[in-house]
């Protein structure tokens, strides 16, 4: 939000500076985004007034301007077509300097020098975004008489700050000049002065204009209507331009503009109609029927629906409520009598159909985060008090007012003593009711405690919490000083599951992965991508009411689908090889439809691809689980998961329990991730994990006595696993063996059909004696023999 400091001090007589006001109001809970200046280094540029307009006799698209600038007249060449003779403009003469480092000089053009130029709004430091769209290629034209050689910086009041601020979504009230008027009278101790509103002048009656309005929709709490006639429809005076302007908005019409700085002043949107243009005199709220379109403002035809609410006359939709108006009702030049509109409208249903049709616009902004009802009447009677102040039409006498559950103030119960206890600090009762007070909130001591009572635009402010909040904030956190603890004191650590997280993070990065974050919300379509059948449990997810969108829209099941994002990501950015790895949660629902909480459950994700293999990937799993003391892991051929490959795909298991899977992704899934090249991913229960992980590790002094090793080298069956023959090799080791190390498997010319050459080295040691061949022999034939029986492996010479 965007606040002029001159359109605050309107409310709060203020003489500090933009950097002090910036930081008190920064510590009082008012987040400061930065302090803008208007000026931009503009010198030199002062008022003048055409007095002659030629054309150039060289050059069919310039004009040579005799302008007055009050001491002198000047000779300027301009190529803008928007002036005529007794206009007054700001002219940037020789030496003036300009936004973005721009000096001005005399200049000749095509043989006609020319001492200065005229400026626009643009060269004047103003943003596309809020010029006036019929000056946004011209001269700005002044809209009347100033004595001439006045500094355009006097003028355009360009001699002051804007302050921007980020408002949180609890404080809606603050999304207005007199919101953030009355923060800063609170944190520095001043009166707020607001707007005492008085019509002057009412002919008439409303009846004589509008027959009714009806609200058939519980989305609309209040609607609040009153007609002026006898418009017309002009430019705005320059002060309310420049008000618009310096807040962000860029003027359109008088009366537009009158509601949208009403708008900006009290936070309540506001909607002109052309009274004219309303079908039957009737004003309906009410829910739009399916197929019912609508032109909006912006020239764009909308198609609503049931879920859409609307503004309404006898024949068809006039205004998406809370949104945007119809283009077939808006304030035109030939508009003549106005309806004007302040309404409270449903936060929820405005937010959902400005995303539906991607409308964002200060309206919905400030209706979705909830706005008081009883701001609708003192709005648009803002409005009128306005309109009447610059004389752009007549108010007629009366209102319509549909309000039928009217918000009233609620009181809450404050104890001093809690105030004290919670803050830390001895403030007095007097200080508590006056920092209450300055906030608007009218306090009453009785019985030792304070009866506070909640005015309706304080949404936030639900329970006695609340307001000791809001003394902290004004008598300044920074201001309350540091104290030890008082009583029992526990050691504060990390809980077991993170120090084991922590440090299978660490293991990981050691062996060479990047750890990476993905989003726990996924696209449905992800699914079928991987080739998850229809009847598989990872399908059983939770869909989301208010997703981002489609991308977005359901808590994911499973990591494998993020992770193959980002490895495809990478790889068709030219990244050749990658190893990454995430500990992130699935979302697993008890039921469906979701009636509680889902079972969170974390899982170890691990991908990569370039210059790998499955056993690559396996080596950095049984690199983590030895680091973490996990024991007896078994790896079990996959064939029946359509992600992996059948035959390069492995389930871990240890016991009874299911760890995870690891192993090659399915070429038919990695085309549907535009990868032209093996993937290796493993995803694994983080949970078991922590559940296995044994970190009581025993050392042991180095062994004495001398190993011995054998190698072996059989031909078995290609589907027999190497696990499984190792099983067999530790089981005849009898103690003896110290490690196992598979080394070779080899199929080709020499190796029957079907068949594989498998060779493991085989280290034997004893810790107690040195070792003889000949028992380390009667292991080996037992070995071979087992493996024989077992496998009909061979031994291969």
């Amino acid at each position: 939000m965007l606040l002029p400091i001159k359109w605050l001090k309107d409310y709060v007589d203020l003489n500090e500076e933009p950097k002090v006001l910036a930081d008190g109001l920064t510590l009082s809970g008012s987040h400061v985004e930065s302090i803008i200046s208007l000026n931009k280094g503009i010198e030199k540029v002062i008022v003048g007034k055409i007095l002659k307009i030629e054309k150039h006799p060289d050059a069919d698209k310039l004009l040579i301007c005799n302008v007055d600038i009050g001491e002198k007249q000047l000779q300027i060449v301009t190529g803008a077509t928007n002036l005529k003779i007794n206009d007054y403009i700001p002219v940037a003469i020789v030496g003036a300097k300009l936004p973005n480092d721009i000096s001005i000089d005399k200049t000749n053009f095509r043989g006609v020098d020319s001492y200065g130029m005229l400026c626009s709004l643009k060269e004047l430091g103003y943003s596309d975004s809020v010029i006036p769209k019929e000056m946004r290629d011209g001269i700005f034209i002044l809209d009347k008489e100033y004595p001439l050689g006045t500094d355009i910086a006097q003028v355009l009041q360009l001699n002051d700050e804007v302050i921007e601020f980020e408002i949180t979504p609890n404080r809606p009230d603050c999304l207005s000049v007199i919101g953030m008027a009355r923060e800063t009278a609170a944190t520095f101790n001043k009166e707020l002065k607001e707007p005492e509103i008085k019509i002057e002048k009412e002919v008439e009656d409303i009846s004589n204009y509008i027959d009714s309005v009806e609200v058939k929709s519980s989305l609309c709490n209040r609607y609040y209507t009153r007609v002026v006639k006898d418009v017309e429809i002009k430019e705005s005076p320059l002060w309310l331009q420049i008000r618009l302007m310096e807040a962000g908005v860029r003027p359109i019409n008088n009366i537009v503009d009158i509601t949208n700085f009403v708008m900006l002043e009290y936070g309540e949107p506001l909607h002109a109609f052309d009274l004219d243009k309303i079908n039957g005199r009737k004003v309906i709220i009410r829910e739009a029927d399916n197929e019912e379109k609508i032109i909006t403002i912006d020239e764009i035809k909308r198609n609503l629906d049931s879920s859409n609410l609307i503004i309404a006359d006898e024949k068809s939709p006039i205004a998406i409520a809370g949104v945007m108006g119809g283009f077939d009702t808006e304030v035109t030049r030939e508009t003549k009598i106005v309806l004007l509109e302040g309404a409270n409208f449903n936060g929820k249903s405005v937010r959902l159909t400005s995303k539906k049709f991607g409308l964002r616009t200060e309206a919905s902004t400030r209706f979705e985060k909830g706005i008081d009802p009883n701001l609708c009447k003192t709005a648009v009677d803002r409005v009128c008090q306005l309109i009447e102040l610059i004389d752009a039409g007549t108010i007629v006498k009366g209102n319509i007012d549909v309000y039928k559950d009217v918000k009233e103030e609620k009181e809450i119960v404050l104890r001093p003593n809690k105030v004290n206890s919670l803050l830390g600090i001895e403030l007095s009762i007097e200080d508590m009711i006056k920092y209450l007070e300055g906030l608007g909130l009218k306090s009453k001591l009785k019985d030792e405690v304070i009866n506070v009572t909640i005015p309706t635009f304080r949404l936030d402010l639900e329970r006695e919490v609340d307001l000791i909040e809001e003394i902290g904030r004004l008598y300044g956190f920074h201001n309350i000083p540091s104290k030890p603890l008082v009583g029992v004191l526990t050691r504060g650590e990390k809980p077991y599951g993170r120090i084991i997280e922590d440090k299978a993070k660490f293991i990981l990065q050691g062996l060479g992965l990047n750890e990476v974050m993905t989003y726990s919300f996924i696209s449905p379509k992800v699914y079928d991508k991987i080739k998850v059948s229809d009847n598989s449990p990872l399908k059983k997810y939770i869909k989301l009411i208010n997703p981002l969108g489609e991308d977005y829209s359901v808590m994911r099941t499973t990591l494998i689908p993020n992770m193959l994002d980002l490895l495809s990501r990478n790889y068709n950015r030219g990244v050749e090889i990658c190893h990454v790895y995430e500990i992130g949660n699935i979302f697993v629902p008890k039921e469906l439809p979701v009636k509680e909480l889902p079972e969170e459950k974390k899982i170890l994700s691990l991908g990569m691809y370039g210059k790998v293999d499955f056993y690559d990937l396996k080596e950095v799993v049984d690199k983590v689980f030895e680091r973490l003391g996990i024991k007896d892991v078994e790896y079990i051929r996959e064939e029946d998961n359509p992600t992996f490959h059948p035959g390069r795909t492995a389930r871990l298991v240890i016991g009874d329990d299911v760890i995870g899977i690891i192993g090659e992704i399915h070429m038919d899934v990695t085309e549907n991730y535009d990868i032209k090249e093996r993937v290796y991913i493993g995803q694994l229960d983080f949970n078991k994990i922590v559940d296995l992980t044994n970190l009581n590790f025993k050392y042991k002094p180095l062994p004495k006595y001398p190993s011995m090793l054998r190698d072996i080298a059989v031909v078995i069956e290609k589907d027999i696993l190497a696990g499984e023959m190792e099983k067999v090799i530790w089981n005849n080791g009898k103690g003896l063996i110290e490690n196992i190390e598979l080394f070779d498997i080899y199929t080709g010319d020499q190796i029957p059909e079907g068949m594989k050459s498998v060779a493991y080295s085989i280290t034997y040691r004893s810790h107690e004696r040195t070792l003889k061949d000949e028992e380390v022999n009667e292991i080996q034939q037992s070995i071979i023999k087992d493996l024989e029986d077992k496998f009909k492996a061979k031994l291969r010479s």
